[in-house]
């Protein structure tokens, strides 16, 4: 895991003492330190560049970098909308961008080659499932630890999460959770937070969202965690934003291509006909992003499916529920056919 406090030093330092620690990391991703003062609030930036100028203009090898360093760095604020920004950054080629809190204490430092994104939303991966169509492989094992390649389905689902800068994970456990749970822990090796809610008996494929209490975010994202998918988060949370809805799914398109001629009828007469025609229906993908309000319609310890609460969404309001159609790759490991697919897709996908 990416260590940033090997790019944080002291105002006082002496630049000599900075070099030294960018010599360090020639082979890191970025040759970049952030300067805190007493209060370990960043207060600039140094590159060996900097220090360059300096002693071009003047100053001393033994004196402190806070006369070195660029004061105008370049950051993020957390618990702001930082979607927009970091594309500007990403764009401009930065490698390291601090998160920084009010206060300007840094809370961590961003690779922006591994962060795509800082999605501010809380989510929800469910794994409690048995996974019978894929008996006896899920006998012992619960589905979402199945390995994909090197790592289980769940840690690459895990992985995207973070790659998006979604850090606040609640996972929903029941059948063989011991395994779950002891795999990932609390998050902390990945540099997350990780709490598990536990379900004492089935409750629907969304009915653990009623359990979260005080949630972080005010969007949520609920997720399958039996899914492998390189879906572009930022991009389907920028739709769901911009659609100002409450509720958004994922669509997986299923064309149907029909052989023959297809007549449109009323009752005996026949008012036109299509030949060979293709529809495309939009079936569930198992991602949702949704209003955190919205778990005020799910009872704690009821049953209830994520088609419920979208019926519900619907019924309150035509336009409140939208879907993303999904053109990324996508598999729902559900049968051992799907299982054999993924291993083999796994060694070939971008994620």
């Amino acid at each position: 895991m990416f260590n940033y406090l090997e790019h944080i030093i002291l105002q006082d330092e002496e630049a000599r003492a900075a070099l030294r620690m960018l010599d360090t990391l020639k082979n890191a991703i970025s040759r970049t330190l952030f300067i805190a003062d007493g209060e370990d609030k960043i207060v600039g930036s140094l590159t060996d560049g900097d220090i360059r100028r300096g002693l071009l203009n003047g100053l001393e090898i033994s004196q402190p970098i806070q006369l070195f360093m660029n004061k105008e760095f370049r950051f993020i604020r957390e618990g702001e909308d930082n979607i927009a920004t970091l594309k500007n950054y990403r764009k401009n080629k930065y490698g390291l961008i601090p998160l920084l809190d009010a206060d300007g204490r840094i809370k961590k430092v961003l690779d922006l080659a591994a962060t795509r994104s800082v999605l501010p939303v809380t989510a929800l991966l469910m794994a409690g499932g048995k996974g019978e169509r894929l008996r006896p492989l899920t006998d012992n094992t619960p589905k979402p630890m199945l390995m994909i390649g090197d790592k289980p389905i769940i840690e690459h689902n895990i992985d995207r999460l973070i790659a998006f800068g979604i850090t606040d994970i609640y996972i929903s456990v029941q059948y063989l959770k011991e395994q779950i749970m002891d795999y990932l822990g609390d998050g902390s090796s990945k540099g997350i937070s990780i709490k598990y809610i536990v379900e004492n008996k089935p409750m629907g494929t969304i009915g653990a969202l009623g359990l979260i209490e005080n949630i972080k975010h005010g969007d949520v994202l609920v997720m399958n965690s039996d899914l492998l998918t390189n879906v572009d988060l930022e991009d389907f949370y920028g739709y769901y934003k911009s659609h100002s809805a409450k509720m958004a799914v994922a669509s997986v398109p299923y064309v149907v291509n029909v052989p023959y001629a297809v007549l449109e009828t009323n009752q005996h007469a026949v008012r036109s006909f299509v030949e060979k025609p293709t529809y495309t229906y939009y079936s569930n993908g198992g991602i949702y992003f949704l209003n955190s309000a919205l778990k005020s319609m799910l009872r704690p310890d009821e049953f209830f499916d994520a088609t419920d609460l979208m019926n519900s969404v619907i019924d309150e309001n035509q336009n409140a529920l939208v879907h993303y159609p999904l053109l990324c790759y996508w598999l729902d490991i559900g049968k051992p056919h799907d299982y054999i697919k993924a291993q083999e897709d796994i060694k070939h996908l971008n994620f």
